[in-house]
């Protein structure tokens, strides 16, 4: 049986997360993997469970993390070397940019066959200064030199990749989105969704809107606030906006709702019925979703976005800046409204037609859910993974 070693920057609540673990799992018996993971930073949620839950036990090395730091990334740099030469894989399979460095560097110097590395973002702008972001797509070149094949997930990124940055030739990158347990998504609706309204005190002909994702400045959410402020000046009553998930610009964002004179909770202290409602992170997306009206994405940057999948997969129709893999996975007026970053007013206007329009609410959510079933269920993407061992390996 051939052997993987699957190296992941940090197991934490995303996609890259659910990529590695649904990879290391379903891969079986056809493949044996060991799954290494990074540290994951103060601000960032655990995601532990996921491999927990399906039996998982990942091999922790705390000295590779987000941040660059000569120091630990050599050290982790001399751990994954050590696990190759006891392991002894086939294939070093690595995800994200700090574990795709080290790892394939570590690869490369024990003579690994064949090096895999996917990209999980459009990463080449808007998290980095234009110097840093130059430096980036040079190491990301010279690492997929060394590379014997590259995962892009989605079409844009690998346009990007081939055409835009140039990291690597078209006939080295293999287009796998991302997979995902959806099942979950699409049963026991009506009693999750009583349960979270109940919770969060929601009456039954309230209409909930949330965003999920790190509270970061990538993620834009101040444009969700602005946006908020105009459909409260439109329908002051009857709506309440969740921003589900934490990070360190929370204060800046209870700072701008102050600003607009919105009143919010942060629901994990003060449990009381506010417009807008701070939830922190949750784990229980399927009752989270299944308790929203309506989920948006605001985002400057994103590769494959999880929270979009996962809300169309539970008949949510979906409001989203056009970024990344965004329009490869809403189909555009059918199952969501794509708009152009920072651009409120289109995006305030869609979301008072969702708000205004049950019936519309209810044909997206329907489309959306047949749209993601199978193009991003799991087990497509472990059979596309599987052919593509399977022929790097034939080589």
């Amino acid at each position: 049986m051939p052997k993987i070693l699957r190296i992941l920057n940090r197991l934490i609540i995303g996609g890259p997360s659910h990529n590695a673990v649904l990879l290391t799992k379903y891969l079986e018996p056809d493949y044996d993997t060991v799954l290494v993971v990074g540290g994951k930073g103060e601000d960032e949620q655990d995601a532990t469970h996921l491999a927990t839950n399906l039996g998982i036990q990942p091999y922790t090395i705390p000295e590779m993390q987000r941040a660059i730091d000569p120091v630990m990334d050599r050290i982790a740099y001399k751990k994954i070397k050590e696990i190759i030469k006891v392991y002894k894989p086939d294939i070093v399979h690595t995800h994200a940019a700090k574990s795709g460095a080290i790892g394939r560097l570590a690869a490369q110097a024990c003579k690994v066959p064949v090096i895999v590395h996917t990209f999980h973002g459009h990463v080449f702008h808007s998290y980095f200064t234009p110097i840093r972001s130059k430096i980036f797509v040079k190491t990301e070149k010279y690492l997929a030199s060394k590379s014997s094949g590259i995962i892009a997930i989605s079409n844009l990124q690998e346009h990007e990749l081939s055409s835009i940055y140039k990291i690597a030739p078209t006939e080295k990158i293999t287009i796998i989105p991302l997979g995902f347990n959806l099942e979950k998504f699409q049963i026991n609706q009506d009693q999750k969704r009583e349960e979270f309204r109940n919770f969060y005190q929601l009456q039954p002909n309230e209409i909930a809107i949330g965003i999920v994702g790190r509270l970061v400045r990538v993620k834009n959410h101040p444009m969700f606030l602005r946006v908020i402020e105009k459909v409260l000046s439109a329908i002051p009553t009857g709506v309440r906006f969740f921003i589900i998930g934490d990070g360190d610009i929370r204060k800046s964002l209870t700072d701008q709702l102050d600003q607009y004179n919105i009143a919010h909770t942060f629901y994990p202290e003060n449990p009381i019925i506010a417009p807008v409602t701070f939830t922190s992170w949750l784990f229980e997306m399927d009752e989270v979703y299944a308790g929203l009206d309506i989920v948006a994405l605001t985002s400057f940057n994103e590769g494959t976005p999880v929270s979009i999948i996962e809300a169309q997969a539970a008949e949510k129709p979906v409001v989203s800046t056009d970024v990344g893999g965004v329009k490869d996975i809403i189909q555009e007026n059918i199952s969501g409204f794509v708009t152009c970053v920072d651009d409120d007013d289109n995006f305030t206007k869609y979301l008072l037609q969702l708000i205004n329009d049950a019936s519309l609410r209810k044909e997206m959510g329907k489309a959306g859910r047949v749209n993601v079933s199978t193009r991003y269920s799991f087990q497509r993407l472990v059979s596309d993974t599987k052919k593509f061992y399977d022929t790097l390996l034939n080589r």
